[in-house]
């Protein structure tokens, strides 16, 4: 359901004839986005062998950065001459997985032995025990780690276009050129992604889970804040070297990929997706208000350098809070 709800509404959105209709359509699409995660996330926690559990959180969230370096390339390909349009209809190709999803994917075990359980309490309850004595302190924890990672993902992956384009302007590539160079800087980041989330089981098991996200929180903390807080501003020089940062921008961004390992280890079968649909969608919302006061500062400073790299400021936040956090390393996952 979630993956044929944001792709008809992302296609939709070619379709379009003004502004408030796209907004609609995209914050439609967006509901379908927000479930998919956390529903991934917890199928995989559930499904897949313990032993081999840790993998497989890695392994799953690569998908979503490979789909971005092909949405990438679909824009270098498609999107640099034929326009917004095409791409948002590219975008409801997702919608053909649905007959494999139905008749290829069960419900994992866990679920099921659980059904009873499940079914047969109200659709609040899952929600009112990530507040409960035991899990209140864990779920307030993850939230604000995930408002760290949602406030770098500005940083990360929306605002790398719009910067890398303004710096091939200002080196004379206008137009599909500057498209081009912008969708080969989206795919440096979704390569760097990927190979971020492969070493992610690696590293969450070297250091724990807390020791791998903090890893990753100091790689953006210190690559948002060179990258566009010194390097954008270097000039006719900037471009090489903006690249060269986005490859560490883009591997600090697999700090995504802990959560898909760690939210599911923290909770109960009974409330295990909620409390993964709970943080990621309270720092959604939270998230949201960046947008505006990155745009005020934008307006302000007259550029969009200084004001994302301020975005860093909320990881150096999180890595305050990360060692409060529950470490489950060596845990098998709670029944």
């Amino acid at each position: 359901l979630t993956v044929v709800w944001y792709s008809v509404f992302t296609f939709l959105s070619a379709l379009v004839t003004g502004v408030w209709q796209l907004a609609v359509l995209r914050l439609l699409a967006g509901i379908g986005i927000g479930g998919e995660w956390a529903m991934g996330g917890t199928f995989v926690a559930e499904e897949w062998p313990e032993q081999r559990r840790l993998a497989g959180a890695g392994y799953m969230h690569t998908g979503y950065y490979v789909g971005t370096f092909f949405a990438s390339l679909a824009n270098y390909i498609i999107g640099s001459d034929f326009g917004w349009r095409m791409m948002f209809a590219v975008g409801g190709l997702p919608a053909l997985l649905l007959a494999w999803v139905r008749h290829g994917v069960t419900e994992p075990e866990r679920w099921r032995q659980k059904g009873g359980v499940v079914r047969s309490g109200k659709i609040w309850r899952p929600f009112s025990a990530l507040f409960s004595s035991p899990l209140r302190r864990r779920t307030i924890l993850n939230s604000l780690y995930m408002l760290a990672s949602i406030c770098g993902l500005w940083a990360g992956t929306v605002y790398v276009p719009a910067a890398v384009t303004t710096l091939a302007e200002a080196a004379g590539k206008i137009g599909p050129p500057a498209a081009r160079l912008a969708s080969h800087a989206a795919m440096l980041v979704s390569c760097a992604t990927i190979l971020g989330c492969l070493v992610m089981p690696w590293l969450a098991e070297k250091t724990g889970r807390r020791g791998a996200l903090g890893v990753y929180f100091a790689v953006m903390l210190l690559s948002i804040a060179l990258t566009f807080g010194k390097v954008f501003y270097l000039g006719a020089a900037a471009l090489p070297w903006f690249f060269v940062c986005l490859f560490f921008l883009g591997f600090g961004g697999a700090n995504f990929a802990v959560y898909t390992l760690w939210l599911p280890e923290q909770y109960p079968t009974e409330c295990r997706a909620s409390a993964f649909a709970f943080a990621t969608s309270l720092a959604r919302f939270a998230g949201a208000g960046i947008t505006f006061l990155v745009g005020a500062g934008v307006a302000r400073y007259g550029s969009l350098g200084i004001p994302v790299a301020m975005t860093s400021i909320a990881f150096a936040v999180g890595l305050l809070l990360v060692p409060l956090g529950a470490e489950t390393r060596g845990e098998c996952l709670p029944a």
